[in-house]
């Protein structure tokens, strides 16, 4: 990790720290403190179990997706390789966007290809679970929209996810029909920027447009088989489906562990909406993601919960959801030495 991303990092943990600092002491203290004293170890220790089902679950769909591209690892080579991209993911800004750099050169290593198909393979993997969370955020929508009136944090969520479900694919749809356009125009842009690194640091990048514009159509090439193979997509949407879902019963069994169960309904909505808030200026959205899902789970009439409990439940889900890849995902980064992180 360089100089100015050591900064980004360290910017990025203080925004997150004086956020759910912020929120500690909007809640209260001492509340939170008792909820966590009495919450139910085995339980806990469950979600960590669940937690590693998730993460089993997209591990899987990152297998499915390399499979596609003729690329031949286990499972548990790409379990691996998922927790080292959940990892990248964790310590950078704006969550999947600042660590796939970094995981498509932990695919390239590990699995031995090409980087343009390891980073065809990340950004396959995280469009592919982008459509699951959609469809049950959608869906949890529909169903309080029938239960209870809306009020305007709830709102303001389903506009957000509204909005999402429809600019998402258009400005893929737009790119790929414009690939062609893009691939240029990537390579007119970065040639000078990689000439102009080579000078000043002693690395050498430097390559011209021509093999830029190459690689960046093995890039499309690759999303092209993705995307065309049924079975492959088929088998993706569904491990990223069963691991959302093992993210709604790692939060629910979080409030089950404090004592205060909650409708398993409400968790189809407020998953999906907790994670959008990923794409926060954010190291994995951390503070952000904790913010958005107590504000929703206060104020949401099936939830009913105090901010206190909410937190607190909150805090323990998200404990095991972020640090259990941080955890395993680190060591990968570490042994396998991917020099970018």
């Amino acid at each position: 990790m360089n100089g100015a991303q050591l900064r980004t990092t360290i910017l990025g943990f203080l925004g997150t720290f004086a956020i759910l600092g912020l929120l500690l002491y909007l809640v209260g203290v001492e509340g939170f403190v008792q909820e966590l004293r009495h919450a139910d170890t085995e339980l806990v220790a469950l979600i960590v179990v669940v937690t590693l089902g998730w993460l089993a679950a997209w591990g899987f769909g990152l297998r499915t997706v390399l499979d596609v591209l003729g690329v031949d690892v286990s499972f548990l080579k790409s379990f691996f390789i998922l927790n080292g991209a959940m990892f990248s993911n964790n310590i950078t800004p704006f969550g999947q966007a600042g660590g796939e750099p970094v995981t498509a050169l932990l695919i390239s290593k590990v699995a031995d290809t090409e980087y343009e198909r390891g980073l065809a393979a990340i950004a396959s993997v995280d469009s592919l679970n982008f459509v699951p969370s959609i469809v049950l955020a959608l869906g949890g929508a529909g169903f309080y929209a029938t239960q209870t009136d809306f009020g305007r944090r709830l709102r303001l969520a389903t506009m957000v996810i509204v909005v999402l479900s429809v600019a998402v694919p258009v400005a893929g749809i737009f790119g790929w029909r414009n690939r062609d356009a893009l691939r240029r125009a990537i390579a007119r842009l970065l040639a000078p920027i990689l000439r102009f690194v080579t000078r000043v640091a002693p690395v050498d990048v430097a390559l011209s447009r021509e093999t830029l514009e190459a690689r960046v159509g093995e890039f499309f090439e690759s999303i092209e088989r993705v995307a065309t193979n049924r079975r492959g997509l088929t088998l993706a949407l569904a491990a990223s489906t069963a691991g959302w879902v093992c993210q709604m019963v790692a939060l629910w069994l979080a409030f089950a562990a404090i004592g205060s169960p909650i409708p398993f309904s409400v968790l189809l909505f407020v998953v999906p909406v907790g994670a959008i808030a990923g794409i926060t200026p954010l190291p994995g959205g951390a503070g952000g993601i904790e913010l958005v899902l107590v504000g929703l789970l206060a104020s949401l009439p099936g939830a009913g919960v105090e901010s206190g409990t909410a937190l607190a439940a909150v805090a323990i889900f998200r404990g095991a959801i972020y640090w259990v890849p941080i955890t395993i995902g680190g060591s990968v980064v570490s042994i396998v030495g991917v020099d970018s992180v």
